[in-house]
């Protein structure tokens, strides 16, 4: 098998044998890695790097609010066909007649927001790579959201790491799509559609002050579309405004970035409209689905690349070993909420357990070879609607060395971070 592949899966039965195979396994674990690994850690240089973050953030004249990466990650084809299995499994579920109508029941009650159409404009999964008990490389869907991402700053971040490091031609980052200007216009047909750009705006809760307004800026460089406060919008009987430059503009479609999450702990927001009003926009994607794919979705999905899942509220009796599994709240973002540490004192405290789900660990496997320790990735594969069903289109990936992937594990840590993941074409 040749060296093509970010990550390298093993036949045990082709080993001389069993015993050969593990001590090999064992010994070089952390550096048995492929050979454009090799080739990137070799050529590597902490001034390469500097320029290249440089060169991110001097794009819109600020610095990124979050750490970048050294390295990007390298899945080859036999890696890939697997993850698009598990894609195809969890999507099919996603959207089906069943799911469809057992996903209503995951809008709380009151939050329900009119003019739903049936489906997400975009979807986001997030596998941890680990490994399966015959040691073979495997996805695992840690968590998932009907809601939109970074599609626009992973095309900024895929340009500087093309710009300043040596990425092979055959490995790519975008899927069914091999020129920017196509990635943009999947994009601008999703988000803007036949609306002058003007017109659609990308909501958020002071957005010059989120982590993540470095997208918010590649959104409007590349499909004209703004960031705006939601307390800057305006409503007149069910339309929308916004001022630009003087100019009351009425806003027809809306790029929701605002987390349900956020704005309920934010009493200090003044606004004039409501979620749940009647109003004359379209969502993009619908509110909706913030709730009708999260973590409510786990518990239902049956698969080898699900860890098992409940409902906190499932149990009669909770397992014995809990130090096996992590906690978390239904409808939390970034983590917030999340136990890893998990005991029967904790669970006992909790009155609504409907809104919890417990949800076995998984094993990341440390697959990155780095200048010290390896890291371990967690892959968040971007969708967007098409015909019907979601269609993969970019991905983006986090580095670890910590317990977990958070950024409060990873401090003074190296090649960690944001980043994302290069797919050997098929």
């Amino acid at each position: 098998m040749p060296f093509n592949s970010e990550i390298i899966q093993f036949d045990i039965k082709n080993s001389l044998s069993f015993y050969l195979f593990t001590f090999a396994f064992l010994l070089f674990t952390c550096n048995m890695v492929p050979e454009i690994r090799k080739k990137y850690n070799s050529e590597f240089t902490d001034e390469k790097f500097l320029a290249f973050l440089d060169d991110l953030n001097s794009s819109f004249g600020f610095k990124i609010d979050f750490r970048i990466a050294e390295t990007p990650i390298f899945i080859g084809k036999e890696f890939k066909n697997e993850i698009l299995k598990a894609v195809g499994e969890i999507t099919g579920y996603l959207t089906s007649d069943d799911y469809k109508k057992l996903s209503l029941n995951a809008i709380p009650q009151g939050n329900q927001v009119p003019n739903d159409p049936g489906y997400t404009d975009m979807i986001a999964l997030d596998f941890a790579i680990c490994k399966d008990e015959k040691g073979n490389f495997i996805p695992q869907l840690i968590e998932l959201q009907g809601f939109s991402s970074l599609f626009f700053y992973e095309l900024l971040q895929n340009a500087m790491y093309r710009k300043h490091f040596d990425i092979p031609e055959r490995f790519g980052g975008l899927f069914g799509i091999h020129k920017p200007e196509e990635y943009i216009e999947v994009l601008r047909s999703v988000i803007v559609g036949d609306s002058n750009p003007e017109n659609v705006i990308l909501l958020e809760i002071e957005p010059e002050k989120q982590k993540t307004r470095i997208d918010f800026e590649c959104c409007y460089k590349f499909i004209g579309v703004k960031p705006v406060c939601l307390t800057k919008v305006k409503k007149e009987g069910k339309d929308l405004f916004y001022e630009s430059n003087g100019r009351k503009i009425k806003i027809e479609r809306i790029y929701n970035r605002v987390i349900f999450d956020e704005l309920n702990r934010r009493e200090d927001l003044n606004f004039n409209f409501s979620f749940f009003d009647e109003l004359n926009i379209k969502w993009i994607p619908h509110p909706n689905w913030f709730f009708r794919i999260s973590k409510y979705t786990l518990p239902f999905l049956k698969s080898k690349y699900v860890p098992d899942t409940n409902f906190l509220s499932d149990f009669d009796s909770f397992p014995d070993d809990l130090e096996n599994y992590v906690l978390k709240p239904l409808f939390s973002f970034a983590g917030v909420g999340v136990q890893y540490d998990v005991t029967k004192e904790v669970l006992d405290k909790i009155n609504d357990r409907q809104n919890y789900i417990l949800q076995r660990k998984i094993i990341y496997e440390p697959v990155i070879e780095t200048p010290d320790v390896p890291a371990k990735a967690e892959l968040r594969l971007l969708f967007v609607h098409n015909d019907g069903k979601p269609y993969l289109i970019n991905n983006l990936v986090r580095l670890s060395k910590g317990k977990m992937m958070g950024v409060d594990f990873n401090k003074e840590k190296t090649w960690v971070g944001s980043s994302l993941a290069y797919f050997e074409h098929l």
